[in-house]
């Protein structure tokens, strides 16, 4: 296939999330492949940060190694780029982190609070309508520049993203998220399967779902099944922290000093574990907004409110302002990188970069992507985007077949899938009426009159990024 045949050319598109881009070209100048990386954002402060990041990390690279002979270009304008495109990977978040904030800060005057508000309740909701119209475009110029061009997503929400361009476009767009190799990991050092910082290689798995509520079903360690064991790891943490049906608060608390966060005990997580005998990926900061009613009035989280006190909403914000001012100073500043700077690189675009190589060498390997249903998941509706195992090869990235999920399992997801393909017709039509039904359906609020005027206050406030929407 052509991608073997010519010279690789990346094109990141949404380069101004700078923690991406730096863990990208970490990951690219360590292969010291020849190749092209075009750069790629609407907003010419933020390139230019991403570009002088970069640039900095290419140059550090060859005078450590003399291995990194990658040609650097920046454009707001992606069509100027697309053009002998091999690859095009999309990082977009339409708004930035200050319409993430109306989000999930909106949402709260109505007594809805979310921890992360990126995937689903009424804040993934609002997201997609301002995501799904600019990536469509995106795919529809790829199309027409570079149709044999790889073609990856990592934007939020990830299903309704990938389900709208394939929908509306055709493009065979993959999302790929870390969320699953990084609970993959996590659950092989719980079993102590783990070899320090490599990849879990004792440990085997199936996980199946939709983005950020994605159940590992099949769990094994050295080809033995270790499902039975992560039952019993299950019950042992439901009988540490609750006595007939009451939580341990002194337990927790305690136990909450070693290991940081309440959260990171991720109470709910084993509760269903336990409960559907399946771990849901990615853990109570993700999977907590996949049941809004048990969650979301007030943020009662076991004594605590999400978006509050557990897993703070407000703290997720600092960090990544404070994340990108740091490298901003960085990339504009005339001091060399500093010595540690590549160990300290890693991140989502591990698996991206992995991917790609995979299929130039025909090789095989597995990997958790987001695909269409086409038969992998018999239970599951049609053309519904899922996460689920996927090899890639020569022939691109293919989804695994797997069993039907059990009932109580796909259950879980029925609804949410319904959800999605709502709010894909609302944002591609500019439909308040299916807006307001999506938030119905995903289970937030508390009335068909509290949907509407929820949706019409972010609405109003998302104007600016919502043309498709009249204004009333």
């Amino acid at each position: 296939m052509k991608e073997k045949e010519q010279r690789s050319k990346v094109v990141l598109v949404g380069a101004g999330s700078a923690m991406f881009t730096r863990g990208l070209v970490a990951d690219l100048v360590s292969r010291g492949r020849e190749m092209e990386l075009a750069l790629v954002d609407t907003d010419p402060g933020a390139l230019a940060v991403a570009e002088g990041l970069a640039r900095k990390m290419i140059e550090a690279k060859k005078e450590q190694c003399s291995k990194a002979p990658i040609k650097l270009s920046a454009s707001t304008e992606r069509r100027d780029v697309f053009p002998g495109a091999t690859a095009v990977i999309c990082t977009i978040g339409v708004g930035g982190r200050r319409a993430w904030e109306r989000d999930v800060l909106i949402p709260r005057k109505y007594g809805i609070y979310q921890p992360v508000g990126d995937s689903v309740m009424p804040g993934g909701t609002s997201r997609a309508l301002r995501m799904i119209p600019p990536m469509v475009g995106v795919a529809e110029d790829l199309l027409d520049l570079a149709p044999d061009a790889l073609f990856f997503n990592y934007g939020n929400p990830m299903a309704p993203v990938c389900r709208a361009v394939r929908k509306a476009t055709g493009a065979p767009v993959v999302g790929l998220c870390h969320g699953v190799f990084a609970v993959g990991r996590y659950l092989a050092h719980l079993l102590g399967a783990d070899r320090g910082s490599t990849a879990p290689a004792r440990v085997s798995y199936s996980a199946v779902g939709m983005n950020h509520l994605t159940w590992f079903v099949e769990l094994r360690v050295d080809s033995r099944n270790a499902m039975p064991r992560l039952r019993e790891i299950a019950a042992e943490k439901l009988e540490r922290y609750f006595e007939g049906g009451r939580l341990r608060a002194e337990t927790v608390e305690a136990d909450t000093r070693e290991v940081g966060a309440m959260a990171d005990l991720n109470l709910f997580t084993w509760q269903l574990t336990d409960l559907f005998g399946a771990f849901p990926a990615v853990l109570d900061r993700h999977v907590t907004e996949f049941f809004p009613h048990l969650f979301a009035r007030e943020g009662s989280y076991f004594g605590k409110t999400l978006g509050v006190d557990a897993c703070s909403f407000e703290e997720t914000i600092r960090w990544g302002d404070e994340g990108f001012e740091e490298m901003r100073e960085t990339a504009l500043s005339k001091e060399p990188l500093p010595a540690d700077y590549f160990q300290r690189s890693s991140g989502e675009h591990e698996q991206v970069v992995d991917i790609i190589e995979s299929i130039r060498a025909d090789a095989g390997r597995a990997y958790s992507a987001n695909l269409p249903n086409r038969g992998q998941v018999p239970n599951l509706p049609a053309e519904a985007v899922l996460e689920s195992p996927a090899i890639a090869d020569g022939a691109g990235v293919r989804a695994v077949a797997q069993p039907p999920l059990p009932a109580g399992v796909a259950g879980t997801l029925a609804t949410r899938l319904a959800w999605v393909e709502t709010v894909v017709e609302a944002a591609l039509e500019g439909s308040r009426e299916k807006f307001v039904q999506a938030l119905v359906l995903d289970g937030s609020v508390e009335s068909v009159e509290q949907a509407a005027m929820l949706a019409d206050d972010l609405l109003e406030a998302q104007a600016e990024y919502l043309p498709q929407f009249p204004r009333r």
